[in-house]
């Protein structure tokens, strides 16, 4: 897609498939095994034979992979060509010539596109919708492939007011070239690791504080999620409230809901379509 890759030089679009690539060099069987936990508890199954899975904006192709070891026939696309790269090396590792493992680009604001591909009894949209441009479309879209009875599973970034709009003007900077990305990476990294060191000096003081390794939240890497979110632009947020009411209105009912208590992150929400 030319308009991706005029976006990218013109400092509008983080290039998330770049660092997918590196974060395929720590993907092991222990991160997979997690995000397959990660999906089933949010879904609250134990396998997805029979269903069908589509992935919008897969990344490094973690979850699709998943989705297809849980027994789902999965469809994987992402705007970033790097990231649609990355998906089909994972599907090369783990099921090359998979017939029920398709994978291309494409975009979640191609509305002709979307409908072009059917409908899913499971749609998978976790930290995407919010990286486009223009999320309450992306929202409204990734609703359209969804199927009767149909489980919509999205992660969209929360609205910390005065705080979202800081960190959008940093993520601006550092995705506007070489300099605003030194500039960013040299303050915030620091920071990231002292917030991390941090952590760990409350955990080893007070027993009672519970704290899990990053990478047993969804099989992530916290480092390469650093870059990731530093970089994340376009970034858009939204109260957990506005996006019930918004799925609501479109006759889905809320099946599971995970905030971050109001802090930075991803709320997290499955939704059924009636």
């Amino acid at each position: 897609m030319n308009s991706y890759a005029q976006e990218v030089e013109e400092g509008d679009r983080f290039e998330f498939g770049k660092n997918w690539r590196r974060f395929l060099s720590v993907l092991n069987d222990e991160r997979i095994a997690e995000a397959e936990k990660s999906l089933k508890q949010m879904l609250a199954v134990e396998n997805l034979q029979g269903k069908t899975f589509l992935d919008i904006g897969s990344g490094s192709g973690l979850f699709s992979l998943a989705a297809r070891r849980l027994g789902a026939k999965v469809h994987s696309f992402d705007y970033d060509t790097e990231s649609v790269a990355c998906t089909k090396e994972l599907q090369c590792r783990c099921f090359p010539d998979d017939s029920n493992w398709t994978i291309e680009q494409g975009s979640v604001l191609d509305v002709d596109y979307l409908k072009s591909l059917g409908e899913f009894d499971i749609v998978y949209a976790w930290g995407v919708l919010h990286h486009t441009g223009a999320m309450w479309q992306a929202l409204e879209n990734a609703s359209l492939p969804v199927a009767d009875g149909g489980m919509l599973f999205i992660g969209i970034y929360n609205d910390q007011g005065g705080k979202s709009l800081r960190w959008r003007r940093v993520k601006q900077l550092y995705c506007s070239g070489i300099a605003g990305r030194s500039l960013v990476s040299i303050f915030f990294i620091p920071y990231f690791i002292l917030g991390g060191l941090a952590i760990d000096l409350l955990k080893a003081r007070n027993p009672v504080i519970r704290y899990t390794k990053y990478k047993k939240s969804r099989g992530m890497s916290r480092v390469y999620d650093w870059f990731d979110w530093l970089g994340g632009y376009p970034f858009e947020v939204a109260k957990p409230e506005d996006i019930f009411k918004f799925y609501q209105n479109k006759g889905f009912v809320l099946k599971n809901l995970i905030t971050c208590g109001g802090g930075l992150g991803n709320n997290q929400f499955v939704f059924i379509k009636q």
